[in-house]
C-alpha cells in the first residue's frame, strides 16, 4: 500500500454561489494529489510520457459527504491499495481537521500515444514491486 497526504487550500475561485467548493474542483484536487503521490515514490509523469506511455483516466468517481468552504485547509489522502497490473486505481479521501468530507477514486489505463492499451512501463513496475 502506498499513501500520500497532500494539502490543499480552498480559494474563492473554487467555490460556487452557495459558498461551497464546486463539485468538479474535487477531481482537480485528485489530479494534483495523484501527481504528488507518484512523485513521492519516484515516478515523474512526464518521464512516463517520454517513454511513450500515457495514463488516461478511464473511470472517475466522487462521493460528497460534506462540502468544503472558502479558506478551508484540506488534506487529500491519496492511496494505491493494490498492486497495479494493466490498470492503476488510486483512492482519495478529502479531510478537514481529520473529518471526512469526500471520497473517490480514479482508474487509469496505460496507453501509447495513439491510445492503444499497453502494459505498464518496466520502470513503473519495478517501483511498484518495492511496495507490494
Amino acid at each position: 500500500m502506498i499513501t500520500y497526504d497532500h494539502p490543499i487550500k480552498v480559494y474563492y475561485r473554487d467555490i460556487d454561489r452557495m459558498g461551497v467548493a464546486y463539485y468538479t474542483r474535487y477531481l482537480e484536487y485528485f489530479e494534483e494529489a495523484r501527481t504528488e503521490l507518484l512523485l513521492s515514490i519516484g515516478i515523474v509523469v512526464t518521464d512516463i510520457e517520454k517513454e511513450g506511455f500515457f495514463l488516461p483516466v478511464i473511470t472517475a468517481h466522487c462521493e460528497y459527504k460534506e462540502g468544503a468552504r472558502f479558506e478551508n485547509e484540506l488534506v487529500i489522502r491519496t492511496s494505491i491499495n493494490d498492486q497495479p497490473k494493466a490498470r492503476l486505481r488510486i483512492d482519495y479521501k478529502v479531510l478537514k481537521d481529520g473529518a471526512l468530507l469526500t471520497t473517490g477514486y480514479t482508474v487509469h489505463g496505460f496507453t501509447d500515444h495513439d491510445g492503444k492499451a499497453k502494459r505498464p512501463p518496466k520502470m513503473f513496475q519495478s517501483i511498484m514491486k518495492k511496495y507490494f
